[in-house]
């Protein structure tokens, strides 16, 4: 038991300081894009030829970039001869609509806060359904890690529980396969009135790398209202633990910007 007291005491406290202070990110890290149209050829399409799921597209002498398609796979930024295409260490991506996922090279337009009557309900206690809508388990992942005693998402007041109707919102990842379709539209309409819908990872948002594949049901913001769009292949924990207190006006102001 003695041991085990000085092993504890050894580690220390574990829990991140997030948000009071800035995220520790690897070097590997791949935050928001950084678009510069004005470094790019006019003749130049490299960048849009290499990308696997049509996220980047060139207008003229416009290029932009859907994060909800980006998979955050840098192939675009590696082929760019110019640089006109990079990745930044900024792990904040969430959104509350989905045309905000839209980066033309003007500051990403981050998610705004729920409402005054929404927020007053949700602020303080937030119960998540999570449905994996045919993923691949890295979402799922980066989601279940929030639980462990690193990011201790129960100290903001935001749970996972297993019955959507003991749930104040749902949580989606995955691609919705048509066999997941259905079972997904169910737990939606299972989930007591008013709730909050939560998109995570590039799948949910738009298909990622199955989009117009026929098992593919598509988006689920056809059938239902989405509140957040968190993209990333997968989103990293901070990434979506940054749209979950954006959302419920949980951060420091100092990490709002």
């Amino acid at each position: 038991m003695l041991k085990i007291i000085a092993a504890r005491f050894r580690q220390g406290f574990r829990t991140a300081p997030y948000p009071k202070t800035a995220p520790s990110l690897p070097d590997r890290f791949r935050g928001k894009p950084i678009i510069d149209s004005s470094r790019c050829p006019d003749d130049c399409r490299r960048c849009v030829e290499a990308c696997p799921t049509e996220a980047l597209r060139k207008t003229g002498d416009s290029l932009q970039m859907d994060l909800g398609r980006c998979l955050f796979c840098a192939d675009c930024e590696k082929i760019c001869p110019s640089h006109a295409v990079s990745f930044s260490k900024d792990h904040r991506l969430a959104v509350r609509s989905r045309k905000d996922l839209i980066l033309t090279g003007e500051p990403l337009r981050l998610a705004d806060a729920l409402d005054g009557k929404m927020r007053r309900l949700f602020g303080r206690s937030l119960k998540l359904r999570q449905v994996s809508a045919g993923g691949c388990n890295a979402c799922e992942a980066d989601v279940n890690v929030l639980n462990t005693l690193v990011f201790d998402l129960g100290r903001f007041g935001i749970q996972f529980v297993a019955s959507p109707r003991h749930a104040d919102g749902l949580l989606i990842t995955g691609p919705v396969t048509q066999n997941m379709d259905l079972a997904l539209r169910k737990t939606f309409e299972a989930l007591p009135s008013p709730a909050v819908v939560i998109a995570v990872g590039s799948c949910a948002i738009s298909g990622g790398p199955f989009i117009g594949h026929p098992e593919i049901a598509g988006c689920p913001e056809k059938n239902i209202p989405i509140d957040l769009f968190i993209p990333g292949c997968p989103p990293h924990p901070y990434t979506i633990l940054d749209g979950l207190l954006r959302l419920l006006d949980r951060l420091e102001s100092s990490s709002k910007k």
